[in-house]
C-alpha cells in the first residue's frame, strides 16, 4: 500500500514512529512532512497529504497532530478524502469498512505509539465494505460533486 504521511510540531515525533513501522510493515511511504519538530501549521501538511492521496487511486494518507482533529477537518475540505479521527482500534477497522476512509488521523498527545501503531495496522489491513456501506459511501461521494 502506498501511504502518504504528514505532521505538525504536535505529531512529528509519533510521525517518525509510524513511518518506521509502516516501511516495516512492507508499505510504500512517502513522508510530506515536516522534516523537523519545529512549529508549522497543520493545515499546510494537511493539504498536501490529501492532494496526493487524491492524485494516486489506491493511495492512503496518514495525519498526525496534537488530536488528529485539526488535521482531518482540513483534509475533508479536500474532494475526494474522506478523513477519520480515530481513537482506538475498532474505529480504525470500521473508519475503512464502513466509512471508507482514504485518511487516518491521529492524536500524538492521545496515543503513544505501540498503540498507535495497532491503529494503523488495523486500518491498513481492513478493505472498504461492500453492501449497505457502498451505498452510503456513494450518498457521501455525491457531496464533493455538489
Amino acid at each position: 500500500m502506498k501511504l502518504f504521511v504528514g505532521a505538525d510540531h504536535a505529531g512529528f515525533a509519533l510521525k517518525q514512529e509510524l513511518v518506521a513501522h509502516a516501511k516495516a510493515a512492507g508499505h510504500e511511504v512517502v513522508d510530506l512532512g515536516p522534516p523537523s519538530a519545529d512549529r508549522v501549521d497543520y493545515p499546510d501538511f494537511a493539504v498536501k497529504v490529501s492532494k496526493a492521496v487524491v492524485a494516486e487511486k489506491g493511495s492512503r494518507g496518514l495525519l498526525v497532530c496534537g488530536t488528529g482533529i485539526g488535521m482531518s477537518i482540513t483534509a475533508n475540505k479536500v474532494p475526494g478524502i474522506r478523513a477519520a479521527v480515530v481513537w482506538n482500534v475498532e474505529s480504525a477497522k470500521l473508519a475503512s469498512e464502513h466509512n471508507a476512509a482514504n485518511v487516518l488521523a491521529i492524536g500524538a498527545r492521545q496515543f503513544a505509539a505501540p498503540y498507535a501503531s495497532k491503529m494503523l495496522d488495523a486500518w491498513l489491513a481492513t478493505a472498504p465494505g461492500g453492501g449497505r456501506h457502498a451505498a452510503r459511501s456513494t450518498k457521501i461521494d455525491a457531496l464533493d460533486k455538489r
